[in-house]
């Protein structure tokens, strides 16, 4: 019987890991990092992932120079304010159909998304809306009217 004379190794050089020994490591070292990843995901979980919505109650000062019968949208609302010789009214310009935000125009109202038509007073004038813009609650409140886009009321109700 021959034997292979054993290769002397430097002392420097590190021993060839076994590919068993190689395994288990790169399984601790994932389960590590899915640890770690975990908590960060946690540690996210107090704070809300939403943005704030603007309050649904706002006060608007109209301007001076509005006209009788035009419509005026505050910046960032999705709604029309009018103010004529009985009053000041406000009407949601959300349409009926969809949910898009109605466009002023010289007669009232248009949809970009599906064509509806509405007056000035928000009832339908071209489908395919089924019902009419809703009327929202305004009151006298500072140095101009406060508007609440969650209360509707009866149509023609003017402060």
């Amino acid at each position: 019987m021959t034997t292979k004379p054993t290769e002397k190794r430097s002392r420097f050089e590190p021993e060839p890991m076994p590919r068993r020994d190689f395994l288990g490591l790169a399984a601790l070292a994932s389960m590590a990092a899915a640890f770690f990843v975990s908590m960060f995901g946690m540690l996210k979980l107090p704070k809300a992932a939403v943005s704030a919505s603007p309050a649904k109650k706002f006060s608007v000062a109209l301007p001076d120079a509005l006209p009788v019968g035009e419509a005026f949208v505050p910046p960032g609302r999705s709604v029309a304010v009018f103010r004529d010789g009985e009053g000041v009214f406000a009407i949601s310009t959300v349409c009926t159909h969809l949910g898009c935000i109605v466009k002023p125009n010289a007669n009232g109202f248009e949809c970009p998304c599906h064509g509806s038509g509405f007056s000035k007073d928000g009832s339908v004038t071209k489908g395919p809306a089924p019902k009419p813009l809703p009327w929202l609650k305004v009151s006298k409140g500072g140095s101009g009217f406060v508007i609440d886009e969650e209360a509707t009321v009866k149509t023609g109700t003017k402060v």
